[in-house]
């Protein structure tokens, strides 16, 4: 059974399990609860299902220049 997820979901497992390592380094160094781990896991999933189904990168950087681009036109120069 194990084996068989390690097949199909190489990206899901290995996504969580750093996701895991990260929110465990949180837990024993400090600071508060359950949350951040929670969300540490689920990104590491996150990032893991896009990688098993190469859906690409969560951002895409052209996406993020134009966006950037876009930002910092708007800004008016002093008046």
């Amino acid at each position: 059974m194990w084996k068989q997820w390690l097949n199909e979901y190489p990206g899901r497992i290995a996504g969580a399990a750093a996701g895991l390592l990260l929110g465990v380094v949180y837990l024993i160094v400090g600071f508060w609860d359950m949350l951040v781990f929670a969300f540490l896991i689920t990104v590491g999933y996150v990032i893991g299902k896009r990688i098993d189904k190469d859906e690409g990168p969560l951002l895409p950087w052209s996406k993020v220049v134009d966006w950037v681009d876009r930002l910092l036109s708007r800004q008016r120069p002093f008046r």
